[in-house]
């Protein structure tokens, strides 16, 4: 990631600079998230055996769709706000907070208990992050982080509700 001298492009944003190259720092921090959790989806998409494959591998290209939609919108506001996009898969690998997929995940249950954890925590640090693009006064910032939140909510459930009955036949 850029550190904090990593000169930022001039541009009439009004934000000051200090904080913009924050929010460049955090939108780098997230996009890094944003691929990893895309390039996870898929993993899982190709590699998904079992009783309910044709449902599940349907699902995980939908989900890894709908990740992807924003990873281009993560990229440019950094961009826009006068940084540098660090979006190389390299760097999304060396920088993303996920934990990495496990190789060995091959049921469909193995691969929806990875992808629930993932997007759980992809969407506690989303969710910091509008906090902090809040707390930095850039509103534009926090409503991309926003409309992530709102869609990975939504998908954190569509993998959750596969195993949410046995859980609730069990209690």
């Amino acid at each position: 990631m850029p550190s904090a001298t990593t000169p930022l492009f001039q541009t009439r944003n009004d934000l000051p600079s200090e904080v913009r190259q924050k929010l460049v720092e955090l939108l780098n921090r997230q996009l890094a998230a944003t691929l990893d959790l895309y390039t996870q989806t898929k993993q899982a998409h190709w590699n998904v055996k079992g009783h309910d494959f044709f449902q599940l591998h349907q699902l995980f290209d939908q989900l890894a769709g709908d990740i992807f939609g924003f990873i281009d919108l993560i990229a440019e506001r950094a961009v826009a706000l006068g940084g540098v996009a660090q979006g190389a898969v390299r760097l999304a690998a060396a920088n993303s907070t996920l934990p990495e997929y496990p190789r060995d995940a091959i049921d469909g249950r193995q691969h929806l208990e990875a992808l629930i954890e993932r997007y759980a925590r992809f969407s506690t640090d989303n969710r910091r992050a509008i906090d902090t693009a809040q707390d930095q006064d850039d509103m534009a910032t926090a409503d991309l982080f926003t409309d992530v939140a709102r869609a990975v909510d939504k998908d954190l459930w569509f993998l959750e509700a596969h195993l949410q009955a046995a859980v609730y036949k069990a209690t």
